[in-house]
């Protein structure tokens, strides 16, 4: 059977921890953040886990991480 590949743009956004949790960045902090207030902006700076219920479809994504 053939090498599996990993895909592209989840390489780039997504990372496993040690516990094979999957992290990931949280959304809205790329541009319009003057309507935003700092606290919600310091919020969104923080990562967030895949939720449980995506997170086999989210490893077949990263099948060697």
């Amino acid at each position: 059977m053939p090498k599996m590949k990993t895909h592209s743009s989840s390489k780039k956004r997504l990372s496993v921890t040690g516990a094979g949790k999957v992290k990931r960045n949280v959304a809205n902090r790329a541009h319009k953040l003057t309507g935003k207030s700092s606290k919600r902006k310091m919020a969104l700076k923080q990562s967030a886990y895949v939720h449980s219920a995506n997170q086999k479809a989210v490893k077949k994504l990263l099948p060697y991480q």
